[in-house]
């Protein structure tokens, strides 16, 4: 037994460790590594953006305006909703801490799918709490499964909508009549960190994506969860944000950590909101460069599940972490998904026209699949 074994919780006791993608170092160590492993954005931040940083750098010696208070009144107004209901946080996934360290304890639980995104086990788990992951229907959520697995101890249900790392959505039809059966005692988070890729692809397949804020206009026990991670390329400052019913955010902004968002991400965020064209650009790539390496890759053989986000979900036919491990001597950096359940499948990230070819190359040099 170790030393520090019984002093502490039990939670940290029995949690396993995220596995980060690729660090930078490493990266920067192997410099024409094609890092397409974490689903960030292959053109980087907005250069509004990038001007507004370096502009904030100036008064890095004073604290970050804790309530974020310019960032939330400016969500507030993109998103026609009060400012009372909007929280800013380091990333979506600090909101979803504050959401299971606010409404989880010991004894109560979460219901999630399996093969989703992986922050939501750690986060409710280190609250003592359990979370119930049901299984999935083609590579998507069956919601009649989490529908039935919700009990009288569940306190949150989870939707990553699209979901990560399958890239599957969930209609705006399915997710009504789901929450039509969700008890009361339930808050549902819709979490769309990849917001801005499915309303193209939602548009092109001639499908409603969302109608996450006209629930919460309605009152309903929902949270949304967006970040300014993927479409505007600021992963790296770490910055994303949550809107729910005013209560509940003023419950979680108790638990929360002081000074958690930096003066310069706040810049930086504030800046993107106003540079449309930026995202456009991000997602009109995203949206062709899908068709075009799904069909690459499956016409190398892969299974490909058509994806609504910035990534490619693929079964490689073997095991995954030596394929990735292959391409990463190749040159390319890709996700193996064995800790997801899916020890035969690599999440694609979807890069520049030049990336995804490079990609497709390294693919066909080693690739196991005729």
């Amino acid at each position: 037994m170790s030393r520090f074994f019984d002093l502490v919780s039990k939670p940290a006791r029995e949690m396993g460790s995220y596995l980060a993608s690729t660090p930078s170092r490493a990266a920067d160590a192997q410099p024409r590594l094609i890092k397409l492993d974490s689903n960030e954005n292959p053109f980087g931040p907005s250069p509004r953006a990038l001007e507004a940083m370096r502009l904030a750098l100036a008064a890095a010696h004073s604290y970050p305006d804790d309530d974020c208070t310019e960032l939330r009144r400016k969500l507030a107004a993109h998103h026609a909703v009060p400012q009372e209901q909007v929280l800013v946080t380091a990333g979506s996934t600090a909101m979803l801490s504050l959401l299971c360290h606010t409404m989880l304890a010991p004894g109560l639980n979460a219901v999630t799918s399996e093969r989703s995104f992986i922050v939501y086990a750690m986060a409710a788990h280190a609250t003592g709490a359990q979370l119930i992951e049901t299984p999935m229907r083609e590579d998507g959520f069956d919601l009649d499964a989490i529908l039935n697995a919700i009990d009288e101890d569940t306190r949150i249900v989870f939707l990553a909508n699209p979901n990560n790392p399958t890239g599957t959505m969930i209609d705006a039809d399915a997710v009504d009549k789901f929450l039509g059966e969700v008890p009361g005692h339930v808050v549902v988070v819709l979490d769309e960190a990849y917001y801005e890729y499915a309303v193209r692809f939602a548009a092109q397949r001639k499908v409603e994506y969302s109608r996450s804020l006209d629930y919460l206009r309605r009152g309903a026990s929902v949270v949304v969860l967006r970040t300014f991670s993927k479409a505007h390329g600021l992963a790296g400052l770490r910055v994303g944000y949550g809107l729910g019913p005013a209560e509940l955010v003023a419950y979680c902004a108790r638990m929360r950590d002081t000074y958690s968002v930096s003066s310069v991400a706040q810049a930086a965020a504030l800046a993107a909101l106003d540079d449309q064209i930026h995202v456009g650009r991000t997602v009109s790539n995203n949206a062709a460069q899908a068709q075009i390496l799904g069909v690459g890759l499956s016409e190398l053989g892969y299974r490909v599940v058509p994806t609504a986000a910035n990534f490619l979900y693929c079964d490689v036919g073997e095991d995954a972490s030596g394929f990735a491990g292959r391409l990463h001597g190749e040159g390319v950096s890709v996700r193996a998904l064995g800790i997801w359940g899916a020890p035969n499948c690599v999440r694609v990230s979807i890069g520049t026209p030049e990336q995804n070819q490079v990609l497709l190359s390294a693919v066909r040099e080693v690739g196991g699949v005729s």
